[in-house]
């Protein structure tokens, strides 16, 4: 009894010092602080909703902040290049490879999270359940942006999308703003990025029949 009050008691300090790191803007402490809250749970006990909630917030915006900051990377180098200046644009590129490394540890780290300790991945989460859909908003952004993999961007974010709708009566109030936001992003990313690729056939075809008519 004694060890569970105390397991209690900690669980309790981190969720109020993930709070507080999150005041204080501290985001990486705040993965770190609802980390320890997940590790301290049983294998068969879930968080709580507050906690699920604390845990996505954290790492959203860890995941934000190295997203913004890998696409003022990559402006700089692609300036750098036009500018030839081949070697800054070498030292910007490896840059660049070190925050994608981050972007994909921190991905590959709430998955491990999720599917060794919280017993709620993906596959046993609501279609509608804002975790489950922000995972794959995130994780869609970073196959298309950081993986340069538009195909597989878009096929994560309509399979989350339709799978969303399909339950859409289910969806209860408490994460009924939290989930349809989410649903939104994931629809207008799915509009632009099939747009872009359209674009790019298109350009594809030009350049086709430029260099047939050259011939």
């Amino acid at each position: 009894m004694a060890a569970a009050a105390a397991a209690a008691a900690s669980r309790e300090e981190n969720v109020y010092l993930a709070k507080l790191a999150e005041q204080a803007e501290r985001y990486e402490e705040m993965v770190e602080f609802m980390e320890k809250v997940a590790a301290a749970k049983g294998d068969a006990e879930e968080l709580t909703a507050e906690e699920r909630n604390l845990l996505s917030v954290a790492y959203k915006n860890v995941i934000g902040a190295r997203r913004a900051s890998w696409r003022i990377v990559s402006s700089i180098e692609a300036k750098e290049e036009g500018r030839g200046n081949p070697d800054h644009a070498a030292a910007i590129r490896a840059y660049r490879c070190r925050v994608e490394a981050e972007l994909a540890s921190i991905c590959g780290g709430i998955l491990a999270l999720l599917d060794s300790r919280l017993d709620i991945a993906s596959a046993e989460l609501a279609p509608t359940h804002p975790i489950r859909l922000g995972l794959a908003l995130n994780f869609s952004v970073f196959y298309y942006e950081i993986l340069n993999s538009p195909d597989k961007a878009c096929s994560l974010a309509k399979q989350a999308f339709d799978e969303a709708i399909a339950e859409l009566d289910s969806l209860g109030e408490e994460s009924y703003k939290d989930s349809t936001l989410i649903m939104q992003l994931l629809r207008d990313n799915l509009t632009l990025w099939t747009s872009d690729m359209q674009d790019d056939g298109v350009d594809d075809i030009k350049e086709a029949t430029k260099a047939d008519d050259e011939q």
